[in-house]
């Protein structure tokens, strides 16, 4: 008379390698690391066979979309072109240059969002938005009567996609020159059309800019246009409103800021004046007061030298949480939870204008051999691996690694 294997035997890891969807539900829980997929794929040719599959790579990309993507570089643009700077270690890490663009019109950079760029072509009143990994580009004609005045009237957007969508995006395009309300517009490549638009009344001596790239947290997408205002657009309510900075948050004398994620996920702030940081969150749950988060120095984390000459503050990670400064001695990240510095070695110490390039990228399998010294470990790790995941099976745990 047969028995049924027990979770946890040899008979039931067994059974899981020959089940091709089971074996493609543990693989779908891999690291969203860019070597994760080519280094599985070399425990067999099955495995392989598994991972090269388009539909299985889709999967991978829209289960990771939920959590938060590898922060693979930076984008610089230098003449025209828009070229890739690797941040990660091997063997994650890149090819500098790996992905690249050339507009031949003159473009401002929107920002970077959901593993999407978005550009603003003033003389075609047109915004492109780009995906290196597909390779693709889109470009939107802006609605009549956003823009009145192309040389007048700055222009600043968000890219942006839904949890777990990799097929469709949204544009957020918002202007205003100071002297007439801010406008929103909204567009959404599932229906091809641009919204109607939105306004919010700005202070009357409010001087606009648009330096800063946007930031999404909470819902809601905010933009920097002056030193002591906020443009919030809330994306469930579709509505348009003004936050004002307190003057006494802004201390020292020379000062960057930025709009961050805070704690919980909500907006927050970060002023950094001369080497010392200051993190702030807004209060939504009363009346909208700020508090300080904590202080940090620091020239006390850099290396020696660092502070021989002012920060620049380069850019900001919103899914990693990681804000970049160039220093003279090399371009740092630092992470805002664990405050640890990463020097980032390819990196010009002379540009501007960096963009944090974070998505799931599955880049291509080969079909070579490999020694099989190589094959029986990552076969024994595998293993090892599903051994693990009926474990904790068997003490009540699914084994999802979300």
């Amino acid at each position: 008379m047969a028995t049924a294997s027990l979770p946890g035997s040899p008979e039931a890891a067994a059974a899981v390698l020959e089940n091709d969807d089971l074996v493609s539900e543990i693989l779908l829980r891999l690291p969203p690391q860019p070597s994760s997929l080519p280094r599985a794929s070399r425990v067999c040719r099955r495995w392989r066979r598994l991972l090269s599959d388009p539909a299985f790579r889709r999967r991978f990309r829209i289960h990771h979309r939920r959590g938060t993507p590898p922060l693979l570089g930076l984008f610089g643009s230098s003449r025209g072109v828009v070229t890739f700077q690797p941040a990660l270690d091997a063997p994650d890490r890149l090819p500098r240059g790996h992905f690249s663009l050339n507009l031949d019109d003159d473009y401002m950079t929107l920002g970077w969002r959901h593993g999407l760029a978005l550009f603003y072509l003033p003389d075609s009143l047109q915004v492109v938005v780009w995906d290196p990994l597909a390779g693709a580009q889109h470009r939107l004609d802006i609605p009549e009567g956003f823009v009145l005045d192309p040389s007048e009237d700055p222009v600043n957007g968000a890219v942006l996609r839904a949890a777990g969508d990799i097929d469709h995006f949204q544009v957020v395009l918002v202007t205003s020159d100071g002297r007439r309300p801010a406008l929103a517009c909204v567009y959404s490549s599932e229906t091809g059309l641009w919204g109607d638009f939105i306004s919010a009344q700005l202070q009357s001596a409010t001087m606009v800019h648009w330096g800063e790239p946007s930031v999404l947290a909470g819902g809601c997408i905010y933009w920097l246009i002056s030193v002591t205002s906020i443009l919030e657009f809330d994306l469930d309510s579709q509505s348009l409103a003004v936050i004002l900075v307190p003057a006494d948050m802004l201390t020292g004398r020379s000062h960057q800021s930025t709009v961050m994620r805070a704690e919980g996920g909500g907006m927050g702030f970060l002023n950094v004046a001369d080497f010392t940081a200051e993190f702030w969150r807004r209060e939504t749950d009363c009346d909208g007061s700020w508090m300080l988060g904590g202080t940090v120095e620091l020239d006390k984390l850099l290396p020696p030298g660092s502070d021989n000459e002012a920060l620049r503050m380069l850019g900001y990670a919103e899914e990693n949480n990681v804000v970049f400064f160039w220093t003279v001695v090399g371009v740092f990240m630092f992470n805002l939870q664990s405050l640890e510095p990463t020097r980032l070695s390819e990196i010009g110490i002379s540009g501007y204008g960096y963009h944090p390039f974070e998505t799931v990228y599955t880049p291509g399998i080969g079909g070579g051999q490999e020694g099989t010294d190589k094959r029986r470990s990552w076969w024994k790790r595998c293993r090892q691996h599903i051994r693990g995941l009926f474990s904790c099976a068997r003490g009540g745990n699914d084994g999802d690694n979300k």
